[in-house]
């Protein structure tokens, strides 16, 4: 059988996708979340989930395709799918899902830390755009917030001036960025690739002892 017919997905309550990220998907914390798919079995088990938000990053938002079309973006924030699923559930579950959101530009990030390079995003057709910048996390000693929460709220000097040496920066490690134009229109994906501020790049590889993890 076809994975079309051993699954469905059903758009889920964000509550329900964060709960599920938060105890299955390997960084195990929320993320921004405006829409909410689940992947069911023909017995309605859950077995997988994706989430997309608003990216927190303002200079992302602009960053992208310029600030004319900030308000057009959103990010593809958590994805996880059970391992006894077909090889091909996570493009499955993206790639039904991605019509489903709104937003004509749709931006994803894979972490290198985590040894993970994108393939899903590879297989789904995204364009890739190289590293991420080298950036810095703002974090201030006793306080639960996150760094683009307090950067929102706070510049570095206030932050020094209200916290003194409880402020700190931690450096952020750099991720493999994907872009995804949703658009159906070839006239408008063009004018979205003009747009696009960050150079296409070939799709990277793993390599291990000089041979490449396809």
């Amino acid at each position: 059988m076809s994975i079309k017919e051993l699954y469905e997905i059903k758009r889920i309550e964000n509550s329900v996708a964060q709960d599920v990220v938060v105890k299955n998907h390997y960084l195990h914390r929320k993320a921004p979340c405006s829409f909410a798919f689940g992947l069911f079995d023909k017995t309605n088990n859950l077995m997988g989930v994706v989430m997309y938000g608003t990216p927190a990053s303002s200079p992302l938002r602009k960053g992208i395709c310029g600030p004319e079309e900030a308000s057009n973006v959103i990010e593809l924030t958590r994805l996880w799918v059970d391992d006894v699923v077909e090889k091909n559930g996570e493009s499955y579950l993206i790639g039904n899902t991605i019509p489903l959101v709104g937003k004509e530009i749709i931006v994803s990030f894979a972490e290198i830390e985590k040894g993970h390079v994108g393939y899903v995003y590879q297989a789904t057709n995204w364009i890739y755009t190289g590293l991420s910048k080298i950036r810095g996390n703002w974090t201030v000693k006793g306080l639960d917030k996150h760094s683009h929460t307090i950067a929102d709220k706070y510049t570095a000097k206030e932050l020094r001036e209200k916290f003194g040496d409880a402020f700190t920066t931690v450096p952020r490690p750099r991720k493999h960025r994907y872009i995804y134009f949703n658009t159906t229109s070839r006239k408008r994906k063009k004018e979205l690739l003009t747009k696009l501020r960050y150079p296409i790049e070939a799709y990277p590889k793993i390599k291990i002892d000089k041979e490449v993890v396809i």
